[in-house]
Formats: C-alpha cells, structure tokens, sequence
C-alpha cells in the first residue's frame, strides 16, 4: 500500500483501506476502494464541483465520497447493499472532516430511486451489467423527472460494460482520463469513462 493511501485516510479522518470479499458473487464485486491518486485526477479535471451532487454507487466505506466531497466541496451520496461495510461508511462519517455533506443509503443501487439533484454518478466495477441495467433505467428516470446536466463516471470500466454503455441511447460519450500512468504496466483498462445523459 502506498503512502499516499494511509495519508488521504489519515487527513480524512476515515478508515477506507483494504479489499473486503465477504458479500461478493457473480453479480456483486468485491469492496476495493479507488486510488486516491484516482480521486485526485477526478476532482482535478474540474467535473464534480460545490454546487453538484455525486452518487457513488457500491460506495463501501465511503472514500470517494469523502475525498471529492473534501475536494470539490460537493455533495455525495454512497449507496452500499452490504450492512457490515455500509456501517463502516457510516462510522466514517462520524469522524471524517466532509462528514456534514455526505449521506449514506443501505440498500440495493437496481431499486435505489436517484434524487432529482443528483447530476453525478460514480462506478467502480460495483456489479455486473446484469444490475448496471436497472441501475442506468433509475438514471434516466430522474433525469426526465428533471432534465440536468448529467456525467457519469465509469472507472477501469471491463470490456463488457464498455460494450454496453456504447449501446445505450440515452449515453452520449463524454471525455476520458487516463490513468494509466499512475500505475506500472500500462493497463489499458486504467482510465475513467465519462458519459453524459442525453
């Protein structure tokens, strides 16, 4: 683990490190927080700023809410399915330095209905497409409730869910980060997808 992890968590004030394999199957993956190197590309690309509101789907124990919010002083919202980790968020936020922004949702992202004022959403491999489906269904509901400018972030996103974003009408590509420096060996999958909703 690099030094810039147990820092960001130390600055923080939260415990966000660690895999965590306890809940995951086919269909759910395992808990593995985003790199804050990540994180600190995202906040600075100038996407996710104060007056946004992030919903950070499979949010485990909260990082990418603390850190952007932290940040970009944005609001965030993390949806978790699993009990144990979500309060782990939760105990997080207790301490954590942006804890006042941020709130926490235990339950399943597929029958989570996104507010109106969410206009940014974040995906680290949370799930397969099999739930990413229903999940970008409840998207676009919101946003024809209330049209906005609307980004999602799919970060080292698999081929299938490439495949599958390019497919959708309501996703018009967007920007990309590339990541690929950040880590050794040139990992084609080491970026962050950008779509907008249309």
């Amino acid at each position: 683990m690099n030094q810039s992890e147990t820092q960001w968590d130390k600055l923080l004030k939260i415990k966000t490190t660690g895999r965590d394999d306890a809940h995951s199957d086919q269909y759910r993956y395992p808990y593995e927080p985003t790199a804050y190197t990540v994180l600190e590309r995202l906040a600075n690309s100038g996407l996710i700023r104060k007056n946004n509101m992030l919903l950070d789907y499979g949010t485990g124990k909260g990082r990418v809410c603390f850190f952007l919010s932290y940040q970009t002083r944005c609001r965030s919202i993390g949806v978790e399915y699993d009990e144990r980790i979500c309060q782990e968020a939760e105990e997080n936020k207790a301490s954590a330095v942006s804890g006042s922004r941020i709130s926490f949702v235990l339950g399943s992202a597929e029958n989570y209905e996104v507010p109106v004022e969410v206009d940014r959403c974040y995906f680290f491999n949370p799930f397969a497409v099999e739930i990413l489906r229903p999940v970008l269904a409840r998207i676009y509901e919101s946003y024809y409730r209330n049209p906005r400018s609307m980004l999602l972030f799919f970060y080292y996103p698999s081929e299938e869910y490439v495949s599958f974003l390019m497919t959708q009408e309501q996703l018009m590509f967007y920007d990309e980060i590339d990541t690929r420096d950040l880590f050794p060996g040139e990992d084609s999958r080491e970026k962050i997808l950008i779509f907008e909703v249309i």
